[in-house]
């Protein structure tokens, strides 16, 4: 059989495929259930057909971009013989069938092309039968170690007071995190140390830590750290213990000067934003890479491309969070910005990062809720697998629901309680949700934040606020992760050493 000098390339995201940690963001929400891709046996004597609602679009005259709604692998990039394979499965045919219908390739790069077309999840045996993983394999946990705080945000949920975690409760509290991660067979703890600002409580910080490392050592149980701070007085001591013990940090920060201060300030209204980027700029200079969390409002919108390029000029991760509603919160409209508005304010942003094409993936967390590194069933984790555990040891479902306990850390196992709750918003598969049914975005936004839903409507059980937002965004987000995989293979092609990126021939 005659060999044509292009041969079918599949470009797709190795950090999804192929690493033992899905990408994860640092922002304060808990992260959804998400499961990387292994390798699994795939049955060839079988019929396939192309996945159900793939969604497609070109990128110039050679390549396209693909986009599978059933997963596992968001985006790949097809040149035009990877497409001429995929096309051949329009109908359900076998391997052997489909090579019969394609000519100028040789049988084994047709059946290696196709193998991997059905590991990307482009093409599948039964994709209508296909659902996401359920429930993640790490339990997240969310530590109130002060309710103390240097900023009055003014968009904030935390009551403030002066009220702190003491080294009693907090051992405490590990201990319950580290009964119901066994109880319920997680392999891995994420602790989120938040506040107020918990570097006014560092003392107990560095005291969880060693108690934590020690009890998750001697259970077989990964840990993972992560600091949530406003980055106003971050010090030497704060990132030596940081970079000295692998804990990650996350800051932040709403914009450039003013539209940053606006919302992000001290009780007699200074501002914060000089003091948050010398802290930044400090993190940088010990060789961490703090976590960038970006709360839209009404009142930053025209600052968010202004923000995102700021992070992008010092290689830094970043999450554009919108703005969450709370129960019985009179003034939420002066905040949540017109869906018109915010796609506006982000499409300038993601213009931004298209002149600035970053060497890492773009799909972890980078828009609100949509966690494009694997189809999820659930916005979060909230009554699932995640604990939020307040300066005096009650638990609550969520960080926002601080002032609604289901338990404390004297119970057997706090998450049976918390999952077993059924008072206040309800975090139910995107499925059962209404208006989310029928959309094929559902498995990436997973219905959006159900407190959210919630607080504005009354109900968590129907689609976000926020949905035709994401509707409007996530095509674009795809096409920009796209264009990112094709510059990294045009890199590697013409000789540069291309950093990530999964590149099939």
């Amino acid at each position: 059989m005659e060999t044509v000098h292009v041969q079918p390339v599949i470009l797709s995201d190795s950090a999804t495929c192929d690493h033992a940690v899905p990408l994860e963001g640092d922002c304060a929400c808990p992260s959804a259930a998400l499961f990387p891709l292994g390798t699994c046996f795939l049955p060839v004597s079988v019929p396939w057909k192309r996945t159900p609602g793939l969604y497609q679009g070109p990128l110039d005259d050679e390549w396209q971009l693909a986009f599978s709604p059933l997963g596992p692998v968001p985006v790949s990039v097809l040149n035009g013989p990877a497409q001429r394979v995929l096309d051949a499965f329009s109908e359900p045919r076998t391997f052997a069938q489909a090579i019969d219908t394609i000519t100028g390739f040789h049988s084994g790069d047709l059946r290696e092309t196709m193998k991997e077309l059905a590991r990307l999840g482009l093409i599948g045996r039964d994709a209508s039968s296909s659902s996401p993983a359920s429930m993640s394999d790490t339990l997240e946990a969310w530590l109130q170690v002060t309710n103390a705080c240097n900023l009055r945000c003014d968009y904030c949920y935390v009551a403030k007071d002066t009220a702190t975690m003491s080294h009693t409760v907090s051992r405490a509290a590990v201990d319950a995190v580290m009964r119901s991660a066994g109880e319920h067979g997680f392999s891995a703890v994420k602790l989120k140390y938040a506040g107020g600002e918990p570097t006014l409580n560092f003392e107990v910080v560095r005291s969880i830590h060693t108690y934590a490392q020690q009890m998750a050592d001697e259970r077989g149980i990964e840990l993972r750290e992560v600091v949530l701070s406003n980055g106003v007085a971050l010090d030497d001591l704060v990132f030596g213990f940081l970079q000295q013990n692998r804990v990650r940090l996350m800051i932040s920060i709403d914009g450039i000067g003013q539209l940053h201060d606006r919302q992000r300030h001290f009780a007699d209204g200074r501002g914060s934003f000089d003091l948050v980027t010398r802290s930044i700029d400090r993190a940088l200079e010990h060789g961490l890479k703090p976590y960038l969390s970006i709360t839209i409002t009404k009142r930053n919108l025209s600052g968010i491309a202004g923000i995102v390029g700021f992070a992008l000029e010092r290689d830094m991760p970043f999450n554009l969070n919108f703005y969450r509603a709370r129960y019985n919160e009179t003034h939420a409209c002066a905040w949540i910005p017109e869906s018109h508005q915010l796609v506006g304010a982000i499409e300038d942003a993601l213009a931004v990062i298209e002149d600035r094409l970053p060497s890492r993936p773009l799909l972890g967390n980078l828009l609100d809720r949509a966690a494009f590194t694997q189809p999820h069933l659930h916005a979060c984790g909230a009554g699932r697998s995640y604990l939020v555990i307040d300066c005096h040891g009650r638990v609550a479902r969520c960080q926002i629901e601080m002032h609604r306990p289901v338990t404390d850390i004297g119970s057997e196992d706090p998450l049976a309680e918390v999952r077993a709750h059924r008072t206040g918003f309800a975090n139910l598969p995107v499925d059962s949700r209404h208006g989310c049914r029928t959309c094929s975005w559902r498995y990436w936004c997973a219905g959006g934040c159900p407190l959210h839903s919630a607080a504005v409507s009354g109900r968590s059980d129907i689609r976000s606020p926020y949905c035709e937002v994401y509707q409007a965004l996530y095509p674009k987000i795809l096409q920009l992760e796209a264009k990112r995989l094709l510059a990294e293979f045009s890199s590697s092609v013409s000789g540069a050493n291309p950093s990530c990126g999964r590149m099939f021939f």
